[in-house]
C-alpha cells in the first residue's frame, strides 16, 4: 500500500471514529441522568468505545493509528461529556497514557503498547495515597523469585473500572519509584468503586487494593521525569477536564430549552401566556448559548496551540520550549476563565422556570455538581496568580513546571 492510500485509509477511518463519538453521545446522554441519582456505573459505554476505536484516536498514522490530531481528541471528549461528563472523565487516564507513549523514544516496550491500544484496549491507573506526604509513596514493590509482589492501596484511580491494563507508582527494595502496568483482572487488584465526590460519581475514582499482586519484571519500569513531553501532557490532562465542564456546559443549553418547551410555565407576572415567549426566559437561554459558544471556542483555542506542542516534540522543532511555554500559558487562562463561564450557566439554569426546575426528576444540580468536582482538581487561583506574575514579571517558571493536578 502506498503512502498516500495510507493517508486516506487512516482518514477514513478517523472520521468513522469521530461520527462514533456523535453517536455513543446520544446513547449515554438517554440515562446519564438516571444512573447518576442510581449510582449505576456506565459500564456498556466503554464496550462500545473500545469497538468504536476512540481510544486510538490520538495514534499517528505513521505509527499505524487514524492520525487525530488534540482538536480532534478534545471535541470528542466534550462532546462525550455533552451525553455524560462521567464517561469523558473516565477516559482521561488512557488518553494521558497514549500521549506519553506518542512521544516517547522507540523501542519494543512502545510498539507492545501502541499495539494493545490500536487492539482496543484501555488503560488507568493510580498514583495518590491517601495519608502520606504529597510526593511519598508507600505502595511496596518486593521481590520474589524470578518476579515481584505488590502490595499498597491507591486513591483517585479514576476510569480503572473500566479500563484493561492499570499502572501504578511504587517504590522498590532499592528505595526507588518505579512504574508497574499489569492487566486490570490480575488476582489481587480490588477497585473499590468508593468515590464520595458530590459530582463526577460514576468516574471510578475511589480507591484500589493491591494486595499480593504478582508483578513480572517486563511489567517494570524506571518512573519517568518531567521533560519535555511531561509537560505537554500535564497541559493536555487539564484541558481535558476542561473539555467535559465544557461538555456539560453544552448539555445545560439542551436542558433549558427541552425544559422551557415541554414543562416550564410562565411566571405569575409575566405579560406572556407561555414561557417559551417570555422575555427574560429567551434572555436566560440566550445567556446560556453564549456561554455554551465561548466555552467551544476556548478549548478549541487551546487545543490547537497544544497542537503545536505535540508536533514541536515530534519534529524535535528548536522552538520547543517557547511553544511549550506559551501552551501552559493559554491553558492556565482558558481554564480561569471556563471555569467561570461554566458555573454561571449551572446557576442560571434554574431561572428558566420555578419551583418545578429543582425536582429531582430533572436532577439538574448533577451539572453544577459535576462542574465543580471537575474544576477541583486545577488550582484556579494559582494558575490565575501565575498567569498574572508571567505578565508582570515575566515568569515562566511555574509555567514550565505546569501546575501538575
Amino acid at each position: 500500500m502506498s503512502k498516500s492510500e495510507v493517508h486516506v485509509e487512516s482518514a477514513d477511518t478517523l472520521a468513522r471514529i469521530l461520527a462514533q463519538v456523535q453517536l455513543i453521545r446520544g446513547e449515554i446522554a438517554e440515562q446519564a441522568s438516571r444512573r447518576d441519582l442510581q449510582r449505576e456505573l456506565p459500564v456498556a459505554a466503554f464496550e462500545r468505545i473500545r469497538k468504536a476505536g476512540i481510544g486510538t484516536l490520538r495514534v499517528p498514522v505513521a505509527l499505524g493509528g487514524p492520525g487525530g490530531q488534540v482538536v480532534d481528541y478534545i471535541e470528542s471528549i466534550a462532546s462525550l461529556a455533552q451525553g455524560d461528563p462521567n464517561v469523558a472523565h473516565a477516559l482521561r487516564s488512557h488518553f494521558n497514557f497514549v500521549e506519553g507513549l506518542i512521544h516517547a523514544p522507540d523501542s519494543e516496550r512502545r510498539q507492545a503498547l501502541l499495539g494493545k491500544v490500536l487492539d482496543g484496549k484501555l488503560f488507568a491507573g493510580a498514583h495518590t495515597e491517601v495519608g502520606a506526604p504529597l510526593g511519598t509513596i508507600l505502595t511496596r514493590l518486593t521481590r520474589e523469585g524470578e518476579g515481584y509482589r505488590l502490595n499498597g492501596r491507591k486513591w483517585y484511580a479514576t476510569g480503572s473500572a473500566y479500563a484493561d491494563y492499570l499502572v501504578f507508582s511504587a517504590t522498590d527494595d532499592q528505595g526507588q519509584v518505579v512504574s508497574v502496568l499489569v492487566p486490570a483482572d490480575r488476582p489481587g487488584i480490588r477497585i473499590l468503586d468508593d468515590w464520595d465526590g458530590m459530582g463526577q460519581r460514576l468516574t471510578a475514582s475511589g480507591g484500589i487494593e493491591l494486595v499480593d499482586v504478582q508483578v513480572w519484571p517486563e511489567e517494570v519500569q524506571p518512573r519517568a521525569h518531567q521533560q519535555a513531553a511531561g509537560r505537554h501532557c500535564s497541559a493536555l490532562r487539564q484541558l481535558h477536564l476542561a473539555a467535559c465542564a465544557v461538555g456539560v456546559v453544552r448539555n445545560i443549553r439542551e436542558d433549558a430549552v427541552q425544559y422551557v418547551r415541554r414543562s416550564a410555565r410562565a411566571a405569575m407576572h409575566s405579560p406572556a401566556q407561555e414561557a417559551r415567549d417570555d422575555l427574560f426566559v429567551q434572555q436566560v437561554v440566550g445567556e446560556i448559548a453564549a456561554t455554551a459558544y465561548a466555552t467551544d471556542a476556548l478549548i478549541g483555542q487551546t487545543a490547537r496551540q497544544l497542537d503545536r506542542g505535540s508536533q514541536a516534540l515530534l519534529s524535535g522543532d528548536p522552538q520547543l520550549e517557547q511553544i511549550l511555554i506559551d501552551g501552559a500559558l493559554a491553558n492556565s487562562q482558558m481554564q480561569v476563565i471556563v471555569a467561570k463561564l461554566a458555573l454561571r450557566a449551572a446557576e442560571v439554569l434554574y431561572e428558566v422556570g420555578g419551583g418545578s426546575a429543582t425536582s429531582r426528576k430533572h436532577n439538574f444540580d448533577r451539572h453544577w455538581r459535576n462542574i465543580r468536582t471537575l474544576l477541583n482538581h486545577n488550582p484556579l487561583l494559582h494558575k490565575a496568580r501565575v498567569v498574572g506574575d508571567y505578565y508582570i514579571n515575566q515568569n515562566v517558571t511555574h509555567l514550565q513546571e505546569g501546575l501538575v493536578f
